[in-house]
């Protein structure tokens, strides 16, 4: 079932983001990103039909302008993908309080005040697609906790249980899932000792890259019965 209405991607200028826009574009999907940075990849998403919207959500002033643009310029939508993430450790921060509130805003308060917001517009949504979807980008950490990103593992464990509070809310005109990934892809800068020591945490021992992560949202946009639920993405590091 192909959605009428638009599909917002927060963080969509690079990595995850920026694969997913790409996909659901290509499949005729209306496609709305948000991004902090002016990257190469904006411009060309820009020229494809994209529309781009520069935000920043480390502030509370950042998700209100967002949500005003989006209020300002459309009535219904299809879905919510909450991809904007940040990532610091513990270790080398001068204020730990300061990185808390950061990690937090942007992984709870954002994308709760955003589905807030945007839950008119998603029933509308729905009403003229037959569903609407919001889709959580949380973390294999979220399951074990991290004793080098303590701040980022609580965030991400916060947005893990706002997708059952929020399934519960909204259903049944929208279904709210989660997607938890652990290793995807690895950064150019990442060396071979790293990448060595990544790929040994789990089962599978390869980096699938971000496609991977794309199949899943194409799985819960199409799926109809599916709703407060995770997919991990994780090859079967639990087990290790």
């Amino acid at each position: 079932m192909m959605r009428k209405m638009p599909i917002i991607i927060t963080g969509g200028g690079q990595r995850l983001g920026l694969a997913c826009a790409k996909a659901l574009l290509a499949q005729g999907y209306d496609v709305i990103i948000t991004y902090r940075k002016e990257r190469e990849s904006i411009v060309a998403l820009e020229e494809q039909g994209v529309t781009c919207i520069q935000a920043d959500f480390s502030t509370a002033s950042g998700v209100d302008e967002f949500v005003a643009t989006i209020l300002s310029r459309y009535s219904a939508l299809g879905g919510i993908i909450h991809n904007a993430s940040e990532w610091a450790p513990e270790d080398g921060c001068a204020d730990t309080a300061l990185l808390m509130e950061k990690m937090w805003q942007v992984h709870v308060f954002a994308p709760y005040r955003i589905n807030l917001a945007f839950e008119a517009l998603l029933c509308a949504g729905s009403e003229q697609d037959g569903q609407a979807d919001i889709i959580h980008m949380t973390d294999y950490v979220v399951e074990k906790g991290s004793d080098k990103h303590i701040a980022y593992a609580a965030s991400k464990a916060g947005l893990a249980n706002l997708t059952c509070s929020f399934a519960k809310r909204f259903a049944p005109k929208v279904k709210v899932n989660a997607i938890a990934p652990s290793l995807l892809m690895f950064n150019e800068s990442d060396d071979d000792e790293y990448r060595n020591k990544a790929l040994n945490k789990s089962l599978l021992r390869k980096a699938p890259g971000e496609q991977e992560g794309v199949m899943a949202v194409q799985y819960i946009l199409g799926s109809r019965y599916m709703t407060g639920r995770t997919l991990s993405l994780d090859g079967g590091r639990h087990l290790v």
